[in-house]
């Protein structure tokens, strides 16, 4: 599963490329994440004069490249917000053998299609007092900017006081994957890439593109980028079996990388000395043991 999103990067100063982003309302760039999982496969820095989706389909090519060279038989699912349901995007991933199940932005076309599902919603919900949803599924096309029909889902959704209806545009077959299950599983499961553009953003502060030109700043943001990767997978192989094995990059940051310490050189060696009444010093001998474990050294 392929996780393509964009984010904003706020700018306070006047550096290259900066412009007022609508949706956002502020001065910023507007970087390009792709995500497998915890892993960071791409990041981007764009300006924000352009489409949410800009270069996303030479990103996928290249890393759906990447991907079959190592394993030419896996199967490779797009998913992304409503921002990225262009009919490019779409139509190379059709060409090329990659799925796709993408948001897709309502509109006096959509909400209609889902109108009897909406009452019955709405009727579900006024008879239990919960929530209550509905999926209905159809084909779909733009009047325009689509060049043909596509499977789309509409979630017709009741909530307290008002409607909530949500779309998804899929390559992903009926026989496959219901309606229901398609939306609630495979969809909604998006949300946590969020949380790993919030680590790079926040944690290891991949905004800190304060530089003046376009080339400065996408160097920090690989930075940034580069410090995630090995926090990643400090994360995934050193810390298995630990009580910080979900942890934030944050929380690994400050709770056992951000720590005093004691540096001696000598000439075969660098030996860092930690404090011994340190309360991680267990979570380190096990990141060690495991790190030695997964990474043997080789004479």
């Amino acid at each position: 599963m392929l996780d393509l999103d964009a984010t904003d990067d706020p700018l306070h100063g006047h550096q290259e490329g900066r412009f007022f982003h609508g949706y956002y309302r502020e001065y910023c760039y507007l970087p390009l994440y792709v995500f497998c999982g915890d892993f960071l496969l791409a990041a981007k820095l764009r300006t924000a004069n352009q489409d949410g989706a800009a270069g996303s389909v030479e990103e996928v090519e290249r890393i759906v490249g990447q991907i079959r060279q190592r394993w030419p038989r896996v199967r490779i699912i797009v998913r992304a917000d409503s921002g990225f349901a262009r009919d490019d995007l779409m139509t190379w991933c059709e060409a090329n053998g990659v799925e796709y199940v993408l948001g897709l932005a309502k509109n006096d076309r959509l909400v209609p299609e889902i109108s009897a599902e909406m009452a019955e919603a709405r009727q579900e919900h006024e008879r239990t007092g919960r929530p209550a949803r509905v999926f209905k599924d159809f084909t779909y096309r733009t009047r325009k900017s689509w060049d043909r029909e596509r499977r789309v889902v509409g979630k017709a959704e009741w909530l307290p006081g008002k409607e909530n209806p949500r779309f998804i545009v899929t390559s992903l077959s009926a026989d496959e994957w219901a309606a229901a299950p398609l939306y609630e599983k495979p969809y909604c499961a998006r949300g946590d890439m969020e949380n790993r553009i919030k680590e790079q953003q926040l944690d290891l502060f991949a905004d800190r593109t304060s530089t003046g030109t376009m080339r400065g700043n996408p160097l920090r943001l690989w930075l940034a980028s580069v410090a995630y990767v090995l926090v990643n997978e400090l994360r995934r192989a050193g810390l298995a079996g630990t009580e910080m094995a979900r942890a934030q990059a944050g929380t690994i940051r400050t709770r056992l990388l951000k720590i005093a310490g004691r540096i001696t050189f000598s000439v075969r060696r660098v030996v860092v000395s930690l404090s011994s009444v340190h309360p991680m010093q267990a979570v380190f001998a096990q990141v060690l043991a495991n790190i030695q474990r997964a990474y043997p050294l080789t004479s």
